[in-house]
C-alpha cells in the first residue's frame, strides 16, 4: 500500500497495544489517523502479540470484576475467593518494586486510570476472562493471588486481533512494512514523518505524532551499550522490530532520555526457545514461571536467588536478569513430584524442555552438572526447611533458616521422586528506559516543556519502571498511556485547528 497524498491529523508509529489504543482514541475524537507498522502485516502487533494477556488494574472486589468479565455467572462467583486490589495496593506495589524510584505522577496516572481504561477496552470489543494461572484450588474454592486475576481472551493474539478489527470498523488506515525514521519539525512543532517504504524515503505531512513503537530490546548494539555486554546475546521474547527507532527519532527533535536505561523486563525462558519471538507460536509459551514452588540452581548446582521471596508476579522480571549473570547464562528450575502437578501450563507444552530422574544423582547427570554438588545443595536445603502450613495462595512464611540465599516462602523438602529439571536462560521482553513525557503522554524537552505535536506511549514512556515491576503492568501501561496520548493529540490538533 502506498502513502496517500493528503495531510493526516495524526500519525501513530507502531501497531501494538499502545499504538492501536492511541489511534482508536484519537479517531473517536474526530481525527484523521494513519498508523505506521515497521513489520509486514503478518507480523503486526509488537510485543503485545506475544503476551499471555495478563493485565493488572485496580479493582474493589469480585463484583467489580464480574462487570467486565466474559461468561461469569453467579454460580461461578460463589466458588471464587478474590482478594481486593485497590488503587493504593497497585500504587504501593509499583513503588515497592521500583524502590520508590517510579515517577509518582506517572504511577498515579497508571493506577487511577487502570479500571477506567479496562472498561474503555471492553467497549472497543476486547474481552476479558479470569486468569487461571493465578489461582489455586482449596476446599472446593478457587483462590486467586498476586493482584493479577484477569487476562485478555485468547491472550495477546486476541487483544491485537480485536483492536485491529476495531481499527477497520473506524476506517483507520495502516501502512505495513513502513519504517518511520525521522520527525520533521518546523517552528518547533511537528510537521511530518519521514518513512522508508519499498526502498524509498517518503514524507508524510501530519499535525501530530504518537510514538508507540517499543523500546530497544531487539537491538543487540543498544542493549550492549546501555545495559552491559552480558545482554548482547539475550533471547528476545517478543517483536524483532523493537530496535529503538522511536527513541532515536524523539531524541533527535529535543526529547530527553528518562528513566532506567540500564533496566528491563526480563524473564526466565526455556533454554531451547527461539532467539526472537516466534510468530507461528505466540502467547508467551516459552516462559517458566512456577519457580517459587521449587528450587533454582546454576550449572555449578548452586542456588543464587530466594525462589520464595514473593509471588512470581513480583520477582520474574528481576530473576530473569539474575539468570543472565550465571555461567553460560544458564540455570535449572527443579521440582519434585509433590509440586509437579501444580506447575503452570507452559511446563506441559510440547515445546518445554526438561529432564526427569528417580534420583538426584541421575538427575544431575542428565543436567550435565556435578552430581555431588547437586546432592550437597539439595541436602543442605532439605536440612533447614522449617515446619509450617504450606499454602501457595498466600505468602505462607514456610521458609528456611541458616542458608544463603534463603527460601522465604513455600519451602518443602525436595525429596519426592521422580525429580524434574527445566533448563532456562534469560529472555528480554522490554526495556525500561524511555523519554520524558508528562502524565498525559506529551513528550517533554530539556526544560520540561511539551514538544508541540509530539506524544509517546507504551515502552517509550520512561520513568515508570525501575529494576523491577509488577507483572501485567506493561500491558496496562500501554493501554492507559496509549489512550491518553491519542486523546491528548486530538486535543492538540483540535485547538491548533481552531486558532487557524
Amino acid at each position: 500500500m502506498s502513502v496517500r497524498h493528503e495531510d493526516y491529523d495524526l500519525v501513530v508509529v507502531g501497531a501494538g497495544n499502545a499504538a492501536l489504543s492511541s489511534a482508536i482514541a484519537a479517531k473517536e475524537e474526530g481525527l484523521n489517523v494513519l498508523v505506521l507498522e515497521k513489520g509486514p502485516k503478518e507480523k503486526r502487533g509488537g510485543n503485545s502479540f506475544f503476551t499471555d494477556g495478563a493485565i493488572r488494574f485496580a479493582y474493589e472486589d469480585m463484583n467489580t470484576l464480574a462487570s467486565i468479565l466474559s461468561g461469569i455467572t453467579k454460580d461461578d462467583i460463589k466458588d471464587i475467593e478474590m482478594p481486593e486490589y485497590r488503587s493504593e495496593d497497585y500504587y504501593d506495589d509499583i513503588m515497592r518494586l521500583t524502590q520508590g524510584k517510579s515517577e509518582p505522577a506517572l504511577a498515579k496516572q497508571l493506577v487511577s486510570k487502570s479500571l477506567e481504561t479496562i472498561s474503555w477496552m471492553r467497549d472497543q470489543g476486547v474481552e476479558f476472562q479470569l486468569n487461571e494461572n493465578q489461582r489455586f484450588e482449596k476446599d472446593g474454592k478457587y483462590i486467586f493471588w498476586g493482584g493479577l486475576p484477569v487476562k485478555t481472551k485468547q491472550k495477546g493474539i486476541g487483544l491485537i486481533e480485536t483492536l485491529n478489527q476495531r481499527m477497520e470498523v473506524l476506517g483507520i488506515e495502516v501502512l505495513y512494512s513502513t519504517r518511520a525514521i525521522k520527525i520533521d519539525t518546523q517552528e518547533d512543532r511537528v510537521k511530518a514523518v519521514i518513512v522508508q517504504q519499498d526502498g524509498h524515503e517518503k514524507r508524510i505531512p501530519t499535525k501530530a505524532v504518537v510514538l508507540a513503537c517499543g523500546g530497544f530490546e531487539a537491538s543487540k548494539e543498544k542493549r550492549k551499550k546501555h545495559m552491559g555486554s552480558e545482554w548482547e546475546n539475550a533471547v528476545v521474547r517478543g517483536s524483532e522490530y523493537n530496535t529503538g527507532d522511536g527513541l532515536d527519532m524523539a531524541l533527535a527533535v529535543g526529547a530527553v532520555p528518562y528513566g532506567d536505561w540500564s533496566g528491563c523486563h526480563a524473564h526466565t525462558t526455556d533454554y531451547g526457545s527461539p532467539r526472537v519471538g516466534d510468530y507461528s507460536k505466540p502467547g508467551d509459551i516459552y516462559k517458566k514461571s512456577s519457580y517459587p514452588l521449587g528450587l533454582i540452581v546454576n550449572i555449578k548446582a548452586e542456588r543464587f536467588v530466594d525462589e520464595g521471596a514473593d509471588f512470581r508476579n513480583y520477582t520474574y522480571a528481576k530473576y530473569g536478569k539474575e539468570t543472565l549473570k550465571q555461567p553460560e547464562q544458564k540455570a535449572f528450575q527443579l521440582f519434585d513430584s509433590q509440586v509437579r502437578p501444580m506447575l503452570r501450563e507452559e511446563y506441559n507444552l510440547e515445546e518445554a524442555t526438561y529432564v526427569k530422574a528417580d534420583t538426584i544423582t541421575e538427575l544431575a547427570k542428565k543436567m550435565d552438572v556435578d552430581p555431588k554438588a547437586l546432592e550437597k545443595t539439595v541436602m543442605k536445603y532439605n536440612d533447614v526447611v522449617q515446619e509450617g502450613t504450606y499454602n501457595p495462595s498466600i505468602k505462607d512464611g514456610k521458609g528456611t533458616t541458616g542458608i544463603t540465599p534463603p527460601k522465604s516462602n513455600w519451602a518443602l523438602k525436595f525429596d519426592h521422586p521422580p525429580f524434574y529439571a527445566y533448563p532456562v536462560t534469560c529472555g528480554i521482553t522490554f526495556t525500561f528506559g524511555g523519554i520524558h513525557v508528562n502524565n498525559m503522554g506529551a513528550v517533554l524537552d530539556k526544560n520540561e516543556n511539551p514538544i508541540a505535536g509530539l506524544f509517546a506511549a507504551g515502552e517509550m514512556v520512561g520513568g515508570l519502571f525501575f529494576d523491577n515491576y509488577p507483572g501485567g503492568s506493561g500491558l496496562m501501561s500501554g493501554a492507559v498511556f496509549g489512550r491518553l496520548a491519542g486523546c491528548s493529540a486530538a486535543d492538540y490538533v483540535n485547538k491548533s485547528t481552531a486558532k487557524q
